[in-house]
């Protein structure tokens, strides 16, 4: 069974996103960070991902900037199997990418069954608080970042009931970001 994994940035007040949608601030210059994030693009797996994040990176990844930018980010995330989450039918563009179909709980316990490479969430608060809630999520990845946002949105904002996650690993940057990982249970 595939393990899926949600993996967000986060301020200190809690937000993933700032009041726009924007993650800007979550960047960071620390070169100890970015070989982090290098790392992780080129650990194989698969991507989970809502429609407003997966229009976010389809706009990006692909382009001749963010190969020059990140190089080894943007060739892991062109070359990794990509889901799309949406209510509503749209033609992907990004190579790699299959837009999910059904109800989406389903299609994601239908998806870790399949045989393949574990699944990451990248960003996607709502998808990761619907998931969560229904504990389709086996480990959380944050990343908190040295900012506190004066509006955003929240993660777990809407969950209806407790999480009870067991810390597994942290790691310390120069830049001030901390990754914390978790598992479920």
């Amino acid at each position: 069974m595939r393990k899926l994994s949600a993996f967000l940035s986060l301020s200190l007040n809690g937000c993933f996103a700032d009041a726009e949608g924007g993650v800007d601030w979550a960047h960071s210059t620390d070169p100890d960070y970015l070989r982090f994030v290098a790392g992780n693009a080129q650990g194989g797996g698969a991507l989970l991902m809502g429609h407003r994040t997966y229009e976010m990176m389809a706009a990006w990844w692909p382009s001749e900037p963010a190969r020059r930018a990140m190089p080894e980010v943007a060739e892991g995330m062109n070359r990794m199997p990509k889901y799309l989450v949406s209510r509503h039918p749209r033609r992907p563009e990004w190579a790699h990418t299959v837009q999910l179909d059904g109800a989406l709980h389903e299609a994601v316990a239908a998806l870790k069954r399949e045989q393949g490479p574990d699944i990451a969430i990248l960003g996607s608060g709502s998808l990761v608080t619907q998931l969560a809630e229904a504990a389709l999520i086996d480990e959380f990845q944050f990343v908190v970042c040295p900012v506190v946002l004066p509006k955003g949105r929240p993660v777990f904002e809407e969950v209806g009931a407790m999480l009870s996650l067991r810390l597994v690993e942290t790691r310390a940057f120069g830049s001030g970001h901390v990754f914390l990982r978790y598992r479920s249970g």
